[in-house]
């Protein structure tokens, strides 16, 4: 098992452009949507639209997983197929008005991007993870990859060591 730190995930974390939230639905059923996420105070964060489906899942059930795929290349032969590195992690998900979301964050996960339309209906989800991060190919090389034992790492959530930068 790879020796993986609190702070290299969240470091991790803050990098990515991708995440995958599994949840369940208010029928019971399991679904997963895509979604790009920003890491601030301990805190995995996206936009939505507050009619959508997925807003409706996260109300009815707030206990999540969180996959993020970290895309992994050799380089100068980018036709070499590599499976991707992981992080998961359970959590907590909050449905947050727009005015509860912190500015800084609200900038990052919407480029600048903000209409001004006040029939605007987008919300912030705040997931707050718990439990371990449980890590493949994180904090290892390419040919560390192949062993899948070694591969693999967990470190508590705890807290991150400071915000992310912006991407």
């Amino acid at each position: 098992m790879v020796d993986v730190t609190t702070t290299q995930v969240w470091a991790e974390l803050g990098k990515q452009a991708f995440a995958v939230v599994g949840m369940v639905s208010a029928r019971g059923e399991g679904r997963t949507v895509g979604i790009v996420p920003t890491v601030h105070d301990g805190a995995i964060w996206f936009v939505s639209k507050e009619d959508s489906w997925k807003v409706a899942h996260l109300r009815a059930n707030p206990e999540i997983s969180v996959t993020v795929p970290i895309g992994k290349r050799v380089p100068f032969m980018p036709f070499v197929k590599i499976p991707a590195a992981t992080i998961t992690v359970a959590g907590t998900a909050t449905v947050l008005p727009r005015p509860e979301v912190p500015a800084e964050v609200w900038q990052r996960l919407t480029r600048g991007l903000d209409t001004g339309d006040p029939a605007e209906t987008s919300v912030g989800v705040r997931i707050v993870p718990h439990g371990d991060f449980v890590t493949y190919g994180v904090g290892t090389s390419l040919l560390g990859m192949r062993d899948t034992e070694a591969a693999r790492g967990r470190a508590p959530v705890g807290r991150p060591a400071r915000t992310a930068p912006p991407r």
